[in-house]
């Protein structure tokens, strides 16, 4: 069965409130949605970018899959990566690839009738998620009501807020956050910090000392993800779990990060990373290096192929995304309990609600 011309849509869904981390502020999220059928089936996939993502995948991407077998992923997957060489993979192209490489794949669930996790091959019912958001811009009251959300009200039993703010130059009111997490969620739930690469190495060991007092687990980015010696060198000093990956966008990438020994948790980004096809390689090679990787942002993107995973540790519920998400697409999953459970309908359960968000669109 072959590809029609994949359909691309980009819409912008300002933040409902400022929000900021360590090194960036911004005031909305911008989703870039492409749909690809075949026969009587649509895949939808989605990443998040500029809308020059929506451009280069109108434009470059989208007449390269038409025609094609619908059922050869790897194949499309092959071609969209070749055909890139000269424009460059990482950034924008690699985020172009990824939503399309997500709709193929809902698709061809769908052209079989199966639940993607199902077709995937499923070693779990039930995929853990943590609570992420706590941005620097959020005053104490606007931080504790997100928290007691997620720990009291959703009782998800991990949670993560942003820290290193001013680039890492207000470090006092990041350990003071960190306290005021903590008293909110109790002892028994896990805490976690992300800097965004604010801090320098040795910084980010003060800060990673300071904050093992408020028992946090998990310590993402304490310095930035190129910086493979110094996430190794804060691994090795800190108690807490060091975890990078986001940006990864490519799989020599992932190669390289688990190579160094820079982290103990390994992030995993399928909207980036080249869509489920390669977020499934990724997840492999930290397989077989004895690591456990996180599925970063875009939850329900990952939901399914998360399902499939042995080495799965969670998937970020996060703030910005999911509010996205539940408001384009119907279908949207219920994170109480802490666990998602992606092995109900067909493809991966998500229609997009085109008329009900065209206020959004801007291409």
């Amino acid at each position: 069965m072959k590809l029609h011309l994949p359909v691309v849509s980009v819409y912008t869904v300002p933040t409902d409130a400022p929000e900021a981390d360590g090194t960036l502020a911004w005031n909305s999220t911008t989703v870039v949605i492409a749909e690809v059928t075949a026969g009587d089936a649509t895949g939808t996939g989605w990443t998040y970018g500029p809308a020059a993502v929506g451009d280069f995948l109108r434009d470059h991407l989208a007449p390269l899959v038409e025609g094609r077998e619908a059922l050869d992923i790897p194949a499309a997957h092959e071609a969209m990566v070749r055909a890139i060489r000269n424009a460059g993979r990482p950034g924008i192209a690699a985020c172009a690839i990824s939503a399309l490489d997500i709709a193929l794949w809902d698709l061809k669930a769908r052209l079989l009738e199966l639940p993607l996790a199902r077709l995937l091959g499923s070693c779990r019912e039930q995929v853990p998620v943590y609570g992420s958001g706590g941005f620097t811009t959020y005053h104490d009251t606007h931080l504790a009501a997100q928290l007691n959300g997620w720990v009291h009200g959703q009782h998800i039993p991990r949670v993560k807020i942003k820290i290193g703010e001013d680039r890492g130059r207000a470090t006092r009111r990041d350990i003071s956050r960190v306290r005021a997490a903590r008293q909110v969620i109790g002892p028994e739930a896990e805490l976690y910090v992300d800097a965004n690469g604010a801090y320098t190495r040795k910084q980010a060991i003060r800060v990673g000392r300071a904050l093992a007092e408020h028992d946090v687990a998990w310590f993402e980015e304490p310095v930035s993800s190129d910086d493979l010696t110094g996430l190794r060198l804060i691994r090795d000093t800190l108690p807490c779990d060091v975890t990078a990956g986001e940006y990864g966008y490519d799989l020599p990438y992932f190669a390289r990060m688990i190579t160094a020994g820079a982290v103990d948790c390994l992030q995993i980004d399928a909207t980036r990373c080249g869509g489920l096809t390669e977020f499934l390689r990724a997840a492999a090679l930290a397989q077989a290096h004895g690591l456990e990787v996180s599925a970063h942002c875009a939850p329900h993107a990952h939901a399914a192929a998360a399902a499939a995973l042995p080495n799965l540790r969670h998937i970020e519920w996060f703030h910005d995304h999911v509010r996205v998400e539940d408001m384009f697409f119907d279908g949207a999953l219920d994170p109480r309990g802490g666990t998602i459970t992606p092995t109900q309908g067909v493809g991966h359960g998500l229609t997009l609600r085109a008329e009900e968000v065209q206020e959004f669109r801007v291409a």
